[in-house]
């Protein structure tokens, strides 16, 4: 009997191996670029951002769903009303302290909505979410 030659040389193994690793980092390269939003990167030095939720959009549920998007993403979310009115058109993350990043980190997972400096001396949360009629420009999936 013949014996029967093998496809898988030492040559077609190195390059299928060499193909695995490229297709790992391709994917690895891919999951950071575009993976989950997951939680924004913290130092561990820092707090967990205290974030209050204002529904001015006009719909009910608005806010609820909102806060549970941040609440997934490990933000603590202090308060969620309804805003003083329900005319507002655009979206606002207001930095209720002097430091931007906090606000800037929130209005990253939420698909950068503008972001504005308005302090107060309420010590109960660090950002507030304003949600207005473009809601729908939020990015609450992931």
């Amino acid at each position: 009997m013949a014996r029967k030659r093998s496809s898988w040389s030492p040559a077609t193994i190195g390059m299928a191996a060499l193909a695995a690793l490229v297709v790992v980092l391709a994917g690895s390269w891919l999951w950071a670029r575009f993976g989950p939003r997951g939680i924004p990167e913290r130092k561990a030095a820092r707090h967990v951002v205290r974030v209050q939720v204002l529904n001015g959009s006009g719909e009910s549920g608005v806010g609820v769903r909102v806060a549970s998007w941040l609440r997934d993403g490990g933000f603590l979310v202090t308060e969620v009303r309804n805003a003083d009115r329900q005319d507002y058109f655009a979206t606002l993350v207001v930095a209720r302290r002097a430091e931007l990043s906090l606000a800037r980190e929130v209005a990253h997972y939420l698909g950068s909505p503008p972001v504005i400096r308005q302090q107060w001396g309420d010590e109960s949360a660090d950002v507030t979410v304003v949600i207005g009629s473009d809601r729908s420009r939020l990015q609450l999936d992931p």
